[in-house]
């Protein structure tokens, strides 16, 4: 039977619950705020009705800031990759920086909607997408676990957003890559100018597309001179660009483990590079930690992908190539180059190891675009010194 008090102008209810079997305390539950003993006693004949029928779950004042915390560190535990908890850290912080202290079962649908749509104001729409995926997550967790009553996600759906100028501008200039002609200047000099390593590895980026990541991760067992393939089952993960603390982890998708033919210059190439790689071996001793890595340091960890970003920089310079080119600007060289080519789109999506064919295909639009735009200035070119 639930009780009733008046405080000031509210009024609160009070349901007693039986004895606690551990404390041996009263357990009670009570709530106030009301505005009328009208609207408390509806509010606890509702509780009453849960407790009668086993549904009844008292929410938590757990504060949002130390479950998301607790959360975090489960997810930590459930196998995913490093790289994805440090993910899911950054994206949760949108959430604990604002409701860190509020109890968790304080948050309403409607706090979690406006907060979303504000940072759907500031972000990219896939950025906001992994918010919103994080945010599911910690209510599911917090609902299974009997903390709150209700998951404020529930039903929401992501505000469709018409891309901008600006964003569409930006998504066309994210795909750059090098022209045939300039890829053969850039490989020349990476040849005569290039410092060790420098001619191997670019060449190796720009004849099979591989990401940084998975280039720095092979080892020569990965390597088959017999059969001419590079096996692709892993990726060099090292945010912090530390000689010794990395960890080798699986591949972006399931679709990137796969194997690549590669051709004779490549195998020559990487055959000469093993000869030279023993010699240093032999040369630095025990300062060499041999893990099997082809293309290691001097004293056997893997390459940093600093220092390969550092040299590219150097070496665009002195071809005096201006296009804002990255490791991965490689990746998308090598797909212009295939289609060029003429090889299939099923074909070009094994070899990059897309397990999805729209990732293939945006970028395959992308670069006949590019090569239609090129062909029709040819055209107009050639013409144009006819009519001369």
């Amino acid at each position: 039977m639930a009780k009733f008090r008046q405080r000031g102008k509210t009024w609160s209810y009070h349901i007693y619950i039986g004895i606690d079997p551990l404390t041996k305390k009263r357990k009670e539950i009570s709530k106030g705020g009301f505005k009328t003993q009208r609207e408390a006693k509806a509010a606890a004949r509702q509780v009453e009705l849960e407790i009668q029928h086993g549904t009844f779950i008292k929410e938590s004042l757990m504060p949002f800031g130390q479950f998301a915390q607790d959360w975090l560190s489960m997810y930590g535990r459930s196998g995913v990759k490093i790289s994805s908890v440090r993910a899911r850290e950054k994206e949760m912080k949108h959430f604990t920086s604002l409701w860190g202290p509020y109890p968790i079962s304080s948050i309403t649908k409607k706090m979690y909607e406006e907060r979303i749509l504000e940072l759907n104001d500031k972000y990219s729409k896939n950025y906001v997408d992994g918010i919103h995926a994080c945010g599911r997550m910690i209510f599911q967790k917090a609902l299974t676990q009997g903390l709150i009553k209700d998951n404020p996600t529930e039903n929401f759906k992501m505000p469709k957003r018409q891309k901008s100028v600006e964003e569409l501008e930006k998504a066309e200039e994210n795909i750059i890559f090098l022209e045939k002609e300039e890829l053969a200047h850039f490989l020349k000099l990476a040849n005569t100018d290039g410092l060790e390593m420098d001619k191997l590895l670019f060449t190796v980026l720009s004849y099979t597309g591989l990401r940084i990541g998975e280039l720095l991760a092979l080892k020569w067992g990965d390597f088959n001179e017999n059969k001419g393939t590079i096996r692709i089952t892993k990726t060099l993960y090292n945010p912090n660009n530390h000689i010794k603390k990395y960890q080798l982890l699986t591949p972006k998708t399931k679709g990137s483990v796969r194997s690549i033919k590669i051709d004779d210059m490549l195998i020559t190439m990487l055959m000469k590079h093993r000869i030279t790689q023993n010699k240093i071996k032999l040369k630095n001793g025990l300062i060499y930690e041999d893990s099997g890595f082809i293309f290691a340091r001097e004293d056997g960890h893997p390459q940093l992908r600093k220092v390969v970003e550092t040299r590219l920089k150097r070496l665009l310079k002195k071809a005096g190539i201006k296009k804002n080119i990255t490791p991965h600007s490689f990746r998308h060289t090598h797909t212009s180059l295939l289609i060029e080519a003429g090889v299939g789109i099923k074909e070009i999506q094994q070899s990059l190891g897309h397990t999805d064919i729209n990732t293939t295909m945006n970028i395959y639009a992308h670069m006949t675009t590019n090569m239609e735009e090129k062909a029709s200035q040819q055209f107009s070119k050639l013409m144009k010194d006819l009519l001369l």
